[in-house]
């Protein structure tokens, strides 16, 4: 029987995450190391072999520590999407995942999940019922559109949406707070917005990460996740949503966001 994963969270940068997936072997998957020194660091703290680097993207703070990784442990595999790779934007990768192509951690299957619209190459990965989601899904929130367009983004956003309720959320930003103030100002009566805006104060105030959280409480406060769900609906229609549907409502509420 396979034994449970242990996922460690690495704070990086400003308000980064990096994880480290740990299998009762020793060995170590790196996700999104932002920077190397922090995550080397935890490595050592726990005794781990890093056997591998999945990168969601390939924006800076997502790879930057990619290079001083390389330098210590030269032989890691380094796996991104194949977009990222055909445009070279993911230095040191050495494998490309395209859809349906097989990825592993140890003897757990893991199932890619493309998700563009923040990036076009963006990719989530799925593992032992924990979904690590970049900078497309956030706690509470959604990335900027930098690539993509609203439909590209919506349709990601519900590929997530779409995972198991248990699924644990780890996202690549601690951007929970302010992503409730906003969540608040969409749905001002929604009480379980207000009740996750008060654990999450009080996980921050004791300097704890936000994340974990399941795609079930997402969904009960991620108003990029309540597209359909009538009080959003009617703020989007007053955000200027030219209808109700999915993809409008969420257009409506990325612009709103964006200048919040």
């Amino acid at each position: 029987m396979l034994s449970p994963m242990d996922i460690v969270v690495v704070p990086c940068l400003t308000d980064n995450y990096a994880y480290l997936l740990v299998d009762a072997s020793g060995h170590a998957v790196i996700v999104d190391p932002s920077e190397a020194e922090p995550v080397l660091a935890a490595l050592r703290e726990r005794e781990l072999e890093p056997v591998g680097i999945w990168a969601t993207h390939h924006h800076h703070d997502h790879i930057g520590g990619v290079a001083g990784l390389l330098a210590e442990y030269p032989k890691l595999e380094v796996v991104g999407s194949a977009y990222d790779a055909a445009h070279k934007r993911i230095p040191g990768i050495t494998r490309a995942l395209s859809a349906g192509d097989p990825l592993w951690f140890e003897s757990r299957r893991v199932r890619l999940l493309f998700v563009p619209g923040h990036t076009l190459g963006a990719v989530a990965y799925l593992c032992d019922g924990a979904v690590f989601s970049g900078d497309t899904l956030f706690s509470a929130g959604c990335g900027r559109i930098f690539e993509g367009t609203p439909e590209v983004m919506q349709s990601s956003l519900a590929k997530l949406r779409a995972l198991a309720p248990d699924t644990r959320l780890y996202c690549g930003h601690e951007y929970t707070e302010k992503n409730l103030q906003f969540a608040q100002y969409v749905e001002p009566d929604n009480t379980a917005i207000q009740m996750r805006l008060h654990q999450v104060r009080e996980l921050r105030a004791a300097g704890q990460p936000s994340v974990p959280i399941t795609i079930e409480q997402e969904c009960a406060v991620n108003p990029f996740l309540r597209w359909d769900t009538p009080s959003v609906i009617e703020r989007a229609r007053g955000l200027g949503a030219a209808n109700d549907s999915p993809v409008e409502v969420f257009a409506a509420l990325r612009r709103a966001k964006d200048s919040y």
